[in-house]
């Protein structure tokens, strides 16, 4: 994998994951303001602007309490990717470091997060050619028939890839099309990777009852606080469902409200149901991530948990990992 380049820390550095809806934010920020830390994002839809209240961006009031890099970065138009948003972090954090100060890196995104930790391999390459006609064979044909040709080329990938998730799939297929290998075949050189730069993955947890309820206080805060306006101008300059930022979980959904095709009550049992289900897959992702510190938020205060990461940070800087 690619290392960092002109990274001087030993000192490991704090990655801060765990499942939407959990708090990740809100924990890094009161950590900031202790610390000289800055955050940057590991989230793949919060880089673009005018998307704040569906990818939770940070709000004003979080911005002015903490430093926060990758967020609005990019134009709801333009497109990201795992390779794209690689660069982008690097030199947030050789900014960071240049500072004398630290960088923690929150999100969600597993691919982005693995990415960041290990490097990029072969299957980090795009072919934007080869994946436009996939997507409009599943957007004809439906995901569940990508997914029968993956469980011919690649069984392993189609065996974890739900034969709904039409964008794993489309993937997956891009990758065997691109490299003629299996995606699961690739994925293999992540299993005893050298890291790009010493760090420490802390995963945040909660019971299942207790995050799906607060998926639901922020579906619902969300959308009063404008979330279909926000997409209607995004549609109304010109970016609409077709484009890879409306890939952002529950941006379609909204979008069909917007048309007509959704009343305000279907659109948040559906926005609720599908980040639960979203909350559970990112679940399944980060079981198989590894070195990784667990941490369960939902039993315990967030001074407390505040002090816990302030004291795992100390250790960590007593004690650099070569």
């Amino acid at each position: 994998p690619d290392e960092l380049p002109d990274a001087p820390e030993r000192t490991p550095v704090l990655f801060l994951t765990g499942p939407t809806g959990i708090g990740k934010t809100e924990l890094a920020v009161a950590l900031a303001e202790r610390l000289p830390l800055e955050l940057i994002s590991a989230d793949s839809m919060q880089v673009y602007r005018g998307m704040a209240i569906g990818t939770a961006q940070p709000s004003p009031e979080q911005r002015r309490r903490a430093a926060f890099h990758l967020c609005g970065a990019l134009d709801p138009a333009e497109h990201s990717d795992v390779q794209r948003f690689i660069g982008m972090a690097d030199a947030a954090h050789r900014e960071i470091l240049a500072r004398g100060r630290r960088p923690i890196y929150v999100g969600g995104t597993g691919m982005y997060l693995r990415a960041l930790r290990w490097g990029l391999f072969e299957e980090g390459r795009r072919e934007d050619g080869l994946r436009s006609r996939l997507e409009q064979e599943a957007a004809r044909l439906g995901p569940a028939a990508l997914h029968a040709r993956l469980a011919k080329l690649d069984p392993p990938s189609a065996a974890r890839i739900n034969p709904a998730d039409q964008v794993r799939i489309v993937r997956a297929l891009e990758v065997h099309g691109v490299t003629g290998r299996p995606l699961s075949e690739l994925q293999n050189q992540w299993r005893r990777p050298r890291p790009r730069f010493p760090h420490v993955l802390v995963v945040l947890t909660a019971r299942r009852e207790w995050l799906r309820r607060r998926i639901a206080e922020r579906a619902r805060a969300m959308l009063r606080a404008g979330w279909a306006g926000e997409v209607e101008d995004l549609m109304a300059s010109g970016v609409g469902p077709d484009r890879h930022c409306f890939k952002a979980l529950g941006y379609r959904e909204v979008a069909l409200h917007v048309q007509g095709r959704l009343t305000p009550e279907e659109l948040e049992t559906l926005i609720i149901n599908r980040t639960s289900q979203f909350a559970r897959r990112q679940m399944v992702w980060f079981r198989r991530e590894r070195p990784a510190l667990w941490l369960a938020v939902d039993q315990r205060d967030p001074a407390s948990l505040t002090a816990q990461l302030e004291k795992l940070l100390a250790k960590l800087g007593s004690a650099p990992i070569e």
